[in-house]
């Protein structure tokens, strides 16, 4: 038995250098991903680094109208918030979509964020798996492939990542915040996750130590109107096989601008920026949409065992970007 010693954190910086420092320690927040991978061994840490203590768990608005969200704010709360619900709806759909009613209690907004791949490979350590074990090969590209990527995949990895609530905060332009060895850093959340090319064991950019603190919003025009769909194996808690999160703003019968990600289909959240430049300023009409789709669906790989996904995302962002430009929600 390999011994375990936890460890609740005082303060950011002493967190941060404990874990920067140590190979195999890791942050604990509320576990929901990681005590899991502890049980199968899939990771096994000499150190957790317990940060829930923090003084990390506010939402607040800023002064310009937007809302910065700290990363031990529970899934619950953060999908129950009024400000949430009333100006970003497809961030709360997409944490209602995500799990159970006790998991939302307990999942916290950094670590959905991080969470790992939900890949039955990378899950079981008596198969090989490039990410779980670089150089050890990826059992998923010829065994069981219903989940797999079709857009940004590579030899060494095609999975996908699992968070409903990363695909909603790629089409809301959000900044993420972190505290890290070399002080705070903040980027554009574009920047977070990673595709796999040749190393998929990094899931993000984030550097050895590197925390996640907060999330900031940036305000949406009261005329924009977003959600969130997920297409699932079935309707109680399941990850998505493809979900669509979508934000629109119209002028008169035209898209002033439209932003649309996809969850289930690659490494990352997949933020569609072919389809919305080709949508963008015109009338969404049916065979705008497909065209727009076209674009955006011509890199897909068709010989991928989830080839099923690319009627699947097709359908389910044609009805969003209806149901939003006939006046959906808000």
């Amino acid at each position: 038995m390999k011994a375990l010693a936890h460890e609740h954190a005082t303060d950011v910086s002493s967190a941060v250098r404990t874990v920067a420092s140590s190979p195999d320690a890791a942050f604990l927040a509320g576990g929901s991903n990681l005590v899991d991978h502890l049980k199968l061994g899939v990771t096994a840490p000499s150190r957790l680094v317990d940060i829930t203590r923090l003084p990390l768990d506010t939402i607040e608005e800023t002064d310009d109208g937007g809302l910065r969200i700290g990363a031990t704010v529970r899934n619950s709360d953060l999908a129950a918030h009024a400000v949430v619900r009333e100006r970003y709806p497809v961030m709360a759909r997409a944490l209602l979509a995500g799990a159970s009613g006790q998991i939302r209690n307990q999942a916290t907004t950094g670590g959905n964020l991080l969470q790992r791949t939900r890949c039955v490979y990378f899950q079981d350590i008596t198969t090989p798996c490039n990410k779980r074990q670089p150089g050890s090969g990826c059992s998923a590209r010829e065994g069981y492939g219903h989940d797999n990527a079709i857009l940004g995949a590579s030899p060494e990895c095609v999975t996908v990542h699992p968070s409903d609530f990363a695909v909603s905060l790629a089409v809301l332009d959000a900044t993420v915040v972190t505290a890290g060895p070399h002080g705070e850093r903040r980027f554009p959340y574009a920047e977070l996750h990673r595709l796999p090319g040749e190393h998929p064991e990094r899931d993000t950019t984030l550097e050895r130590g590197e925390l996640i603190t907060a999330i900031e919003l940036p305000p949406l025009a009261r005329e924009i109107r977003s959600t969130y769909h997920k297409v699932r194996d079935r309707a109680s808690y399941a990850f998505a096989l493809v979900s669509v999160a979508a934000a629109v703003e119209m002028d008169g019968p035209r898209l002033a601008d439209v932003r649309v990600a996809w969850g289930g289909v690659a490494h990352r959240p997949w933020r569609a920026h072919r389809l919305e430049e080709t949508l963008r300023g015109q009338e969404p009409t049916p065979k705008a949409i497909r065209a727009a789709l076209d674009a955006e669906l011509e890199a897909a790989d068709p010989t991928s065992q989830a080839a099923f996904k690319v009627p699947m995302v097709r359908r389910t962002t044609a009805m969003v970007l209806r149901d939003l430009t006939d006046g959906g929600t808000r």
